[in-house]
């Protein structure tokens, strides 16, 4: 190994336990809300899944997290927290090695690196369990693996692309956006006559080892409903969400809203270096292809968010940010090779982040910017919830699910809607808290153990032998069968539910 060689994994592995020690340290102690306790209640259950469709089923970061799970430290739900971080670590590393092989100089790539690390979107997603930080760790794998054959024309290295690739597609279905850029990318090799047809074959039975994950679940989906077209719209759009993925519509609001995403994720002087790391790209590149399949990844990543419409359309920037962090890491080489004396000042443009972030609910609330879904919850103020990227000593989820299940009177039933179910259903089922009551939590997402069929057929019997509770009566997040026929009374941190005549 040479000195050049061995200071390189050294350089890596810094970086890398620099991110870790940033994640761990900031990350949430305990369950959560929404995806994220859903995340936490899945791998309680071993369930590599789900009941939202394939796409969203992300087994490979189950598989991963159901083994993390039985790391002996702290609470099952902040291990998961915990590899999470450890995982979005990778991902920053992974970034910086990028740079550093593409670059040859150490700072740009730190400096890019660091930009993507503090960015606001990613390191909110890094302290809680999400499968993005997998996701970017791999894509930016698959773009060291591209690099080194631009560099040398081995092609061990396209079927190491290939095998990450299918990876990350057992983890996200965001992996196929760069899985057509690849694809495209060897018919041009094979045209060109640079590899063999028996090497694109050696490279798909790769991609399909990868892949076993998500493959297993289509074929016992397959199996299991004799339906090939509605598994593979599953596989491609999930349960219900064909029309966001496929929309092509954008709205004066929705533009609105994703250039404040990007503002936030970037409040930095620095983000100008990604206007000349355009040019510099292609002189660094040691292939003109390779420059342009990380432009080409760029803008469809940023097309794709752009005009997704889930309501968490901005985790779904991150790949786009990391591509924009590369551009920054280039753009800073090209800049510090004319003027070398702005190390100083462009790392404190980088960190500049922070305070911004820590100012950022008052600057929301000054603004009157609406954050959040705008109904209240207990114990989560919306602004400091999604605004700081931040999590640690944060219990509020923990903290409602304990005052809702105290409070009700059972025998007693609590619809919960999927945002406020995980944590619920984690203190009864996995702290075992309130043990011997009666309550029984019904969700989308899961549900307590031998709960009774809740629907418009039986909701006058259950009305008679249980009292009714749920979390918001308001449509969305509250049955339209209870939002016709019945009046809701505040009860503490939910809504008690009563005939109209009472």
């Amino acid at each position: 190994m040479s000195k050049t060689d061995s200071d390189l994994k050294l350089l890596y592995l810094y970086v890398f336990c620099a991110a870790a020690v940033l994640y761990v340290v900031t990350c949430a102690p305990g369950v959560l809300w929404q995806d994220s306790g859903v995340i936490q209640y899945r791998v309680w259950h071993n369930d590599i899944e789900g009941r939202l469709g394939l796409a969203l089923s992300h087994p490979l970061y189950y598989l991963i997290a159901i083994a993390a799970e039985h790391v002996p430290l702290g609470g099952f739900a902040y291990r998961i927290n915990v590899l999470t971080a450890i995982i979005s670590a990778f991902a920053v590393a992974n970034l910086f090695l990028l740079l550093r092989l593409l670059l040859g100089e150490t700072f740009p790539s730190l400096l890019g690196a660091a930009t993507f690390a503090l960015s606001h979107t990613f390191w909110r997603h890094s302290t809680i369990p999400e499968t993005y930080g997998l996701a970017v760790a791999l894509l930016l794998l698959e773009l060291i693996m591209l690099l080194q054959y631009a560099r040398t024309s081995h092609v061990k290295y396209l079927y190491f692309l290939a095998l990450t690739n299918g990876l990350a597609i057992a983890n996200h279905m965001l992996a196929f956006i760069a899985f057509v850029c690849y694809l495209l990318l060897s018919f041009m090799f094979l045209l060109k006559k640079q590899i063999k047809i028996r090497h694109f074959a050696v490279m798909a039975i790769f991609w399909i080892i990868g892949a076993i994950p998500i493959e297993y679940l289509i074929i016992k989906n397959i199996i299991q409903s004799d339906n090939v077209l509605g598994t593979l719209a599953s596989a491609a759009f999930g349960n219900s969400w064909q029309g966001a993925v496929l929309n092509t519509k954008l709205t004066i609001q929705m533009v609105k809203e994703n250039l404040m995403y990007i503002a936030l994720n970037f409040p930095t002087p620095n983000i100008l270096f990604v206007l000349i790391g355009f040019g510099c790209l292609y002189i660094v590149s040691p292939k003109r292809w390779y420059a342009n399949v990380l432009v080409g990844l760029l803008v469809l990543y940023f097309i794709f968010a752009f005009r997704y419409t889930v309501q968490d359309r901005y985790a779904f920037f991150i790949p786009f940010y990391c591509m924009l962090s590369i551009l920054i890491g280039t753009g800073s080489y090209s800049y510090l090779r004319k003027s070398r004396g702005g190390f100083y000042i462009l790392t404190i443009f980088c960190f500049m982040v922070v305070p911004v972030y820590a100012m950022s609910p008052k600057i929301a609330n000054d603004l009157d910017i609406k954050i959040g879904s705008g109904r209240k919850l207990y114990y989560r103020d919306d602004s400091t919830y999604f605004l700081y990227p931040w999590k640690m000593n944060y219990t509020g989820a923990k903290e409602f699910a304990n005052q809702a299940l105290s409070n009700v009177k059972p025998p007693a039933i609590i619809y919960a809607d999927a945002t406020v179910a995980p944590p619920l259903l984690y203190v009864q089922q996995v702290l075992k808290e309130q043990k011997g009551k009666d309550i029984k939590i019904i969700s989308s997402i899961g549900s307590s153990e031998n709960s009774p069929d809740f629907n418009a057929l039986t909701i006058e019997k259950l009305m008679s032998e249980r009292n009714i509770y749920v979390i918001s009566p308001r449509e969305g997040y509250c049955p339209d069968f209870l939002l016709r026929r019945y009046r809701f009374e505040p009860w503490g941190v939910l809504w008690h539910v009563v005939e109209k005549n009472k």
